[in-house]
């Protein structure tokens, strides 16, 4: 292989990877300019709902055929894939971008250390529990970050370590397709919740375009750019650019948003960053594979 040759094998995955990240914010960022109109419930329903047909018409997901070990995790999959989405979204009303993704890295992070005995890995956990301890309202002083908020995003987190797990044994023998089975499953539960709890006038013609954009740019587009780096990129390099991504969110924030992080809110996101990074890099092989926290 010429060094031109490598050299783009490399950079192609990382920059679609960083696409993707940048894309999923973006979305998000898009979705809570809505919140005032919309409401957060009925974003989650347009994002969902749509996100879910999208997925649908590429994936088909009527042709998979799933055994009865994986019928229940499939239905864990969709039910966390829906809590997860629509707690994140609440969280958003009142807690910044940044420290909302921030927050929801804890759950897949605490599912990469799960059981961990080595003395490194206690480093990870320290930094992770000192990120949690500047980002959430633990200090007496509750003025920058809504605890209600805090504690959404802390269980949208855990609903992702539930994503992750289920999805693996739902999806073991259909890969990405078992997404469009899993928000089929979300939607059905999530998009009536997400109606119901949004005023009947909000909904207008004029949402569909928006709404759409939301779905490609936080469902549909991340998600195919995603399966395409993970199939070039290493899995310890994929968990470690993936650890950027509160920092991407903190930056749609402020761009898209306007919401400036304080001093103690920058260290508690590098904290929980340098965790997730660190523990991917560290991971150890097990029967020849890496354990990611994805």
């Amino acid at each position: 292989m010429s060094f031109s040759s490598f050299r783009s094998s490399v950079w192609l995955p990382l920059l679609v990877l960083i696409i993707a990240m940048i894309s999923i914010q973006s979305g998000a960022a898009l979705a809570k300019t809505l919140f005032a109109s919309v409401g957060a419930p009925g974003i989650t329903a347009l994002r969902l709902g749509l996100g879910t047909f999208i997925l649908t018409v590429i994936f088909k997901p009527w042709r998979l055929r799933f055994t009865r070990r994986q019928v229940l995790p499939l239905l864990f999959y969709g039910l966390s894939l829906g809590g997860m989405n629509y707690a994140f979204y609440l969280s958003l009303r009142t807690v910044p971008l940044g420290i909302a993704v921030a927050l929801e890295f804890t759950g897949p992070l605490a599912l990469a250390l799960a059981g961990s005995r080595r003395p490194l890995d206690f480093i990870w956990v320290v930094l992770a529990l000192s990120g949690l301890w500047f980002l959430l309202p633990l200090r007496g002083n509750i003025a920058n970050v809504d605890p209600q908020g805090a504690l959404l995003a802390v269980l949208a987190g855990a609903l992702w370590a539930v994503y992750i797990v289920a999805g693996k044994r739902a999806g073991s023998q259909h890969g990405p397709a078992t997404a469009a089975a899993g928000s089929l499953i979300a939607s059905c539960f999530f998009v009536p919740l997400g109606v119901a709890f949004t005023s009947g006038d909000a909904w207008t013609l004029s949402l569909i375009p928006i709404g759409l954009a939301i779905a490609v740019l936080s469902t549909a587009l991340p998600y195919s750019l995603e399966m395409v780096a993970l199939t070039r990129l290493p899995a310890k390099s994929f968990g470690t650019l993936m650890s950027m991504e509160p920092a991407l969110a903190a930056f749609s924030g402020m761009l898209f948003l306007g919401e400036l992080l304080t001093f103690t809110q920058w260290l508690g996101l590098l904290a929980i960053i340098l965790a997730s990074a660190g523990s991917t890099l560290t991971l150890r092989p097990v029967k020849g594979k890496i354990i990611s926290p994805d």
